[in-house]
């Protein structure tokens, strides 16, 4: 049976994730608890660009997994470093995003890659597809910390 279709699950949970963060006003959380300076263009930029990446993923799909898995583990780094633990550090401050993180982007990321051991995808692959998919999940708090530097400015 062709499994194809668990990386466009994992689109799809991306898009409602999007749903979820933008209805509940990730932005302004995001201002006060994590203290990014975020504003909406930045928000929707990002998720546009995140979903394409999840969309090539799902297209690539088993043929290359080492590539595929980078979409699961941007989820799985997401929910953890981006939603449950600043929900734990803030006290229990809800984060918008905490539902779809928790319900879907866990449950869907761990089974992309339980899925991917089953077909028995190489550990490497796995690895490597982790860590690239962990740089791609900080890599816009990174330019959003760093987007005001002298360096950066014209």
């Amino acid at each position: 049976m062709n499994t194809d279709y668990v990386f466009w699950v994992a689109v799809a949970a991306y898009a409602l994730h999007v749903l979820e963060e933008y209805t509940y006003d990730w932005k302004t959380w995001a201002q006060k608890i994590l203290k990014l300076d975020v504003d909406w263009n930045t928000f929707h930029v990002t998720n546009v660009v995140m979903l394409f990446v999840g969309i090539a993923c799902a297209e690539v799909g088993w043929s290359h997994p080492t590539f595929s898995l980078i979409f699961p583990a941007i989820l799985i780094i997401n929910a953890l470093i981006s939603h449950v633990l600043p929900y734990i550090r803030s006290k229990r401050k809800f984060s918008p995003g905490l539902f779809t993180a928790i319900f879907l982007f866990l449950p869907i990321g761990f089974g992309c890659f339980n899925t991917a051991m089953g077909l028995g995808v190489h550990t490497k692959s796995l690895i490597l597809a982790g860590l690239c998919g962990a740089f791609l999940a900080v890599y816009p708090f990174f330019l959003v910390k760093t987007k005001n530097l002298d360096f950066f400015k014209p």
